[in-house]
């Protein structure tokens, strides 16, 4: 099962894109909990962001389920300037504020931001599953450093990055079935 767990004020079209389009792409029962409160305490006045880690540690993780916390906010570690997203042992988080088109003084395009969102989700999600960074610039889990990163890459696996999710997946599943 995957959790999408929205802190603070996160657009509802936004979570129901993600919950039918991250269904799809794993192949799980995605399912959107209540919101979360922003965390105050992790913003960062001289930066004008929000400590990533931060999120990451308000989420639950446990073998079974994954879950990714969804922010409006521009997120940063401090090694640098920002991140799109962050992973550790069961847990994402991503921040959207910086894939919107009006971050950068444009105009709005939603189909564009959406597709953004998709992209850092999955990446995101597949670092919870266990998948590293690929040297392909086509395949999702492709690192970003810039939002020309992210629209140049897809928002599915290449052949690689699938087989070895489907290996993960299905070595997980093994492991259920025998407790």
């Amino acid at each position: 099962m995957i959790y999408l767990v929205p802190f603070g004020k996160v657009e509802n079209k936004v979570l129901l894109f993600l919950k039918e389009k991250l269904r799809g792409v794993f192949e799980e029962d995605v399912e959107v909990l209540p919101k979360r409160e922003l965390l105050f305490d992790s913003f960062n006045f001289f930066r004008n962001q929000y400590r990533a880690e931060a999120f990451l540690k308000e989420l639950p993780s446990d073998d079974k389920n994954k879950y990714l916390g969804i922010v409006d906010r521009d997120l940063y570690v401090p090694e640098l300037n920002f991140v799109f997203g962050l992973a550790e042992k069961g847990r994402a988080v991503i921040g959207i504020r910086r894939l919107r088109q009006e971050f950068y003084g444009f105009a709005p395009d939603e189909d564009l931001f959406l597709e953004r969102v998709l992209k850092e989700a999955v990446h995101e999600l597949g670092h919870v599953y266990g998948l590293k960074h690929c040297p392909n610039i086509g395949c999702v889990m492709h690192f970003s450093n810039s939002l020309i990163d992210t629209d140049r890459k897809g928002s599915s696996f290449c052949p690689e990055c699938e087989k070895i999710l489907k290996e993960i997946k299905d070595a997980k599943s093994s492991c259920d079935n025998r407790e």
